[in-house]
């Protein structure tokens, strides 16, 4: 049972007490010009930035959250994301470092086992990746996963921590927060879109 676009959706970015949350400041722009670009969806013109401990989270069917340091939940934090992901919220953590021996890897990984259940590979057959757009092999690839930074791989999997049968948690060491991290402006000069995935994690988001 999904949420519904009954309201106009929202991006919104998760704030939390440790790390650097507000790393890309930039996606939240961008996916919402992809979302009114692409769909009928009606959407905010604006994203919102949600602190994770605060009640307010059980208000968005979506949540961004991104980094590159150590990420450590506080109580109220974890209690309020598992109210979130048993709910039927989807929290998309991205790893701003795209390395899996990473600060921010190894401690967010943790947290979300911690407090929703385990991450494992997610199929690259699942039933997101056809949401909206078909990516038939899985997880587009990033400029970012082979730039010399980070572990200097492609990442053939996002991984995911489920509620029932449902993807709760989506994590990803892709580091979509690099790729999407520009104005929406500078679509013009891609011959694909790539931000075109971010529509198949909100249309998900609001239909499971």
């Amino acid at each position: 049972m999904g949420w519904g676009p009954v309201t106009p959706f929202v991006f919104a970015t998760a704030q939390y007490e440790s790390g650097d949350w507000d790393s890309a400041p930039l996606v939240p722009p961008n996916i919402i010009d992809t979302i009114a670009r692409y769909t009928a969806l009606p959407v905010a013109p604006s994203g919102v930035v949600v602190p994770l401990s605060s009640e307010a989270l059980l208000r968005y069917p979506f949540v961004w959250l991104t980094g590159h340091l150590p990420v450590r939940f506080t109580d109220a934090e974890r209690r309020m994301v598992r109210r979130f992901a048993e709910r039927g919220g989807l929290l998309v953590v991205d790893d701003h470092n795209h390395d899996v021996d990473g600060a921010f890897h190894k401690t967010a990984s943790e947290e979300v086992a911690r407090t929703v259940g385990p991450l494992r590979d997610l199929p690259n057959d699942h039933a997101l990746y056809r949401a909206f757009f078909t990516f038939e092999d899985g997880p587009p690839a990033t400029s970012h996963e082979l730039n010399g930074w980070g572990d200097n791989l492609v990442h053939e999997h996002l991984q995911a921590a489920h509620v029932g049968d449902r993807v709760a948690v989506l994590y990803s060491n892709k580091d979509y927060s690099s790729e999407w991290g520009y104005h929406p402006d500078s679509k013009r000069f891609m011959s694909v879109d790539n931000t075109r995935f971010a529509v198949n994690l909100v249309v998900y988001a609001l239909t499971r």
